[in-house]
């Protein structure tokens, strides 16, 4: 099973990159296939893919045929393989960063990539070394989309610092109540639930929405 799950992973990641690249092998798609239905995974991709000819296959059905098999086992390609993930993240924490000194927390803080996590994932360590990952990374394709990965990173880091130190952050000056990370309408935000819900502030706005006076 080991060698099995060893042979596959590396024919995805070879399957996956030749279709990023535009270069894609025929015959890579073809070996993936034959390993995946010896190991008793049957999908129409996968059935066409074996016992169809490769040479009598198209450029774009071969393609299209890839991209269903990648997608029927259910593979990802983490932040190695798109590396636009990881800057995607990056992007959002430094939005986020914005926020921490209203809890007091000075210094850039970084994206620390979890490699002991399966799968792999990403935690947030902060300039004095302590890191932020309570209730599990952020996984990679929470990071396709950007207001998705603003809102993730800031429910962990939320989360994470609530579990610290017990203590509730953001909270809404009107209601006296603790927001959450959230997103709405596309946008990530502070929500707080009182009067039927209302956005505090975009993330990384906190300190517009505080004004003047330090939060409690």
């Amino acid at each position: 099973m080991a060698e099995y799950e060893a042979v596959t992973e590396q024919l995805m990641r070879s399957v996956y990159l030749g279709l990023r690249e535009d270069n894609l092998d025929p015959q890579q798609v073809v070996a993936l296939a034959c390993e995946l239905l010896d190991w008793f995974h049957c999908t129409d991709a996968i059935l066409e893919v074996v016992e169809r000819n490769p040479a009598e296959v198209s450029p774009a059905e071969m393609t299209a045929l890839a991209r269903r098999l990648l997608d029927d086992v259910g593979f990802d390609p983490g932040f190695d393989l798109a590396p636009e993930r990881l800057a995607t993240l990056r992007a959002a924490l430094r939005i986020v960063a914005r926020d921490l000194p209203t809890r007091g927390i000075e210094g850039e803080p970084e994206i620390e990539i979890l490699e002991d996590w399966f799968p792999v994932g990403a935690g947030v360590r902060l300039a004095d070394g302590e890191r932020l990952n309570w209730g599990g990374p952020i996984r990679p394709n929470m990071c396709d989309d950007p207001a998705m990965a603003l809102t993730s990173l800031a429910i962990l880091i939320q989360e994470s610092l609530l579990e610290w130190t017990w203590q509730v952050w953001p909270v809404c000056p009107r209601h006296d109540l603790g927001v959450h990370g959230s997103e709405q309408d596309s946008v990530a935000v502070w929500w707080c639930a009182g009067d039927d819900g209302h956005t505090l502030a975009p993330v990384g706005e906190l300190v517009r929405a505080f004004g003047r006076r330090r939060p409690k």
